[in-house]
This record gives C-alpha cells, structure tokens and sequence, in this order.
C-alpha cells in the first residue's frame, strides 16, 4: 500500500509540474528553446552519456574516448577513421525521422507565444527540418550537413552544404572506404562544420552569424517576460543549460537524469517527448 501511494504522489507531483510549465509558456512574450542531446534521444538518435555510452554505439572504439574521436587530431592522422565516424552520422541524422515533439514546439512558438529563438547544441539539424525559422535557430556547435576545409582557417572561411556527400563506411570497424570529401578550395580532406574537442581548425562564420541574430532578437525581449525550455541538457557539457538559466525570466528544465535547476525554475524530470506531450494536455 505505501508503495501505491508513494508511485501516486510521484504522478501527481509530475503533472504538477507539466500545469506549472504550461502556465508559464502561456504567459510568455518570448520562448527560447534550449536542447541539448537528450532532445534527440526520442528520436532514436544515440545517447552518448558517459564512456559506456559511446561505446555502446560504436563497439569499435571501446577503449578510445568519444573527445578523442570527435576531436581534431584524428582528422589529420587517420581521415578514414575520422571520417567512418562522420559518414555514419551524416547518414544516420538524414535517415532520422525527429519525433513529435519538434512539431508541437512549433505550435507553441508560433501560435501560443508568437516569438521564439532556438539554442541548441545538436548538430542533426532537426529543428530546421521540421520547419523552425532558420533565422531563429542558434546552432551553437555548429552542423554536420556543412562542410568546412580540415586546415580551418588557414586554407579559409568557406563554409559550404554537405548535400551530394555521401561516405560509405565499413561498420564493423567504422573506417570509410569510399573517397574522402575535399575542400572546395584546395586537395585538403573537407570535414563537417562543427565545433569539436579541442578544436584549433574550426571555422565560425556560420555561427557567428547565428549568434549576432540570437543576440537582435534577445535585446529585443531584454526587459519582458523570457521563458526558456531546456532539453535534455547535460552536465558534462553545459553549454546549452548555462544560457537558457542565464536568458530567461522563468526556466523550464527538462531531463530525465539532471534536472535540478534552481528553487524559482521549474525541472521536469521526464524524457523530452514524453514532457512536451504532458505540457501540451495543459495548453490545450
């Protein structure tokens, strides 16, 4: 009996929360959504959580971290590699169908609240496929479906799409054996236009220019009333957690695993969809 009890008060105090976040979207003047990878998840995307979690999705690599995988050295001393790495999520990110929710977001920032901007550190492109604005998405870390020169900036600025790139790669131990992309500009391997770790050749023309338009449409709400929702935002890398805090007047913090946020914010702690879903029960 107490177990029942304690599982009802644990549904409650869930749905609690779900009313308090719709609430506050409804009064909002502006909606800045925040996502980290765990927005991806119920998508079907990998969750890189942890060592175990790369390994989990790359067998290959057990022994090897993901920093050093997605890192910058490794282009240069093993492109194959680096690049059975890059084609398979090229591949797998297109292939993805995002989940329900995108779409329900988008209702909400376009005909509930009216003003919205996106922050997101995922580089799948998603929100800009399911139909967000793409002057207001913010793709901090930049996009796997752009394509840069591996000598950075000192081949140039050039930042180019990846559509008609498509690397075959041997699964079994994740190394491309088809031909390698090359810069537009000279015989240099090309590699994906996002931030990696450690990264001393990336090119930020396109982020900047994301981030000079995310900080117009700030100075525009800079006195009224921010709501921002956070999606499985991690700790590890808090890029995205640090900024929806930090810009909004009321933060929504949902995630599963670290969902603590101050005593004034809202955590929700649920998966992505599955508090989007409960949200919008509320709204509607």
């Amino acid at each position: 009996m107490q177990a029942e009890v304690r599982k009802e008060d644990l549904i409650e105090a869930h749905l609690a929360r779900l009313k308090r976040a719709a609430e506050a979207i409804s009064r909002a003047d502006a909606l800045l959504i925040g996502a980290g990878a765990g927005m991806s998840v119920d998508s079907g995307l990998p969750d890189y959580r942890g060592t175990t979690g790369f390994w989990k999705a790359y067998p290959p690599f057990r022994g090897r971290t993901y920093q050093e995988i997605a890192g910058p050295q490794l282009i240069r001393d093993d492109p194959e590699q680096a690049w059975g790495f890059y084609g398979h999520c090229l591949s797998l990110y297109r292939a993805t169908v995002p989940h329900a929710g995108f779409q329900i977001l988008k209702c909400w920032a376009e005909q509930i609240v009216g003003e919205y901007f996106v922050f997101t550190s995922n580089i799948d492109g998603h929100f800009e496929r399911e139909g967000f604005a793409r002057e207001r998405i913010y793709e901090v870390h930049g996009s796997i479906h752009f394509m840069q020169c591996s000598r950075g900036l000192a081949c140039g600025p050039a930042i180019w799409p990846a559509d008609g790139i498509d690397v075959d790669v041997d699964e079994t131990e994740f190394r491309a054996v088809s031909p390698l992309p090359n810069c537009i500009n000279c015989d240099a391997i090309a590699r994906p236009n996002i931030l990696l770790f450690g990264d001393d050749a990336w090119v930020p023309m396109r982020t900047v220019e994301h981030e000079d338009r995310y900080e117009e449409w700030l100075a525009k709400f800079k006195s009224k009333n921010v709501v921002a929702i956070e999606f499985g935002a991690g700790l590890a890398v808090p890029t995205v957690r640090v900024e929806c805090q930090k810009r909004s007047k009321t933060l929504i913090r949902v995630n599963p695993r670290d969902y603590l946020a101050s005593v004034d914010s809202i955590s929700i702690p649920l998966n992505a969809l599955e508090a989007i879903q409960g949200i919008d029960d509320f709204l509607r």
